[in-house]
């Protein structure tokens, strides 16, 4: 039996893509989740999986974050981004972040069985629009990616409501933790992200955003 994941929070369009997977896979066996957190569990509880599907928007997802940690977390498992987002450019970052394929939410039934066979035999599946040559990432958008596969999934979770604006007894409470801990995983976060407060930490995360921020993360210090 094949492990295949599914990541995506609109019940309907994960549905969708179950039967898809079930039809060009019969032999898989799916689980899903349906925000960034299930994902993780996923990911944790799974690392056997053959394939993630993965929607860019669910909560707690934040851009390319999502992507970059677990390519960061699970390297040898192909990832293929599933979004409404069809625009080249975010595509082409998207594949330069590690995914295997990109799979527009306006896709038929086929296409999405065509792309799933295709990525499982190790080939790389993109929209007909998008050239297949994958672009480098922007220096300071691969530097994020780069500090944020190195996060464990707590951590992650951290940085995730640091972008959303929280405070660290915000983020105590809804981790249920004290606020120590949230301090020192605040000191763990930026040391892996080499920067050295709060605000360069929102600002980095904000690299891996669908419009990335334009200030330098030089301009912080």
């Amino acid at each position: 039996m094949r492990e295949i994941l599914i990541a995506d929070d609109h019940p309907l369009f994960r549905d969708a893509l179950m039967r898809a997977v079930t039809q060009a896979v019969p032999d898989s066996v799916l689980f899903d989740a349906d925000s960034v957190s299930g994902l993780q569990t996923l990911v944790e509880t799974h690392p056997d999986a053959e394939l993630l599907l993965l929607d860019l928007h669910m909560p707690g997802a934040h851009g390319f974050s999502a992507l970059a940690h677990v390519r960061g977390q699970q390297p040898g498992l192909p990832v293929v981004v599933v979004s409404a987002q069809e625009d080249a450019r975010v595509i082409q970052r998207a594949m330069g972040h590690g995914a295997s394929g990109y799979i527009p939410k306006s896709a038929s039934v086929d296409t999405i069985v065509t792309a799933v066979r295709r990525v499982l035999d190790g080939d790389v599946w993109l929209p007909l629009h998008v050239a297949p040559t994958i672009r480098p990432l922007e220096s300071a958008e691969a530097s994020a990616a780069a500090g944020v596969a190195e996060l464990t999934p707590q951590q992650f979770r951290v940085l995730g409501m640091i972008a959303e604006g929280l405070l660290n007894k915000q983020i105590a409470y809804e981790l249920n933790v004290s606020e120590a801990t949230i301090k020192a995983h605040m000191t763990a976060i930026m040391r892996k992200l080499h920067v050295g407060n709060r605000t360069q930490v929102a600002l980095l995360a904000s690299h891996l955003a669908f419009e990335p921020a334009l200030d330098s993360i030089e301009s912080m210090k």
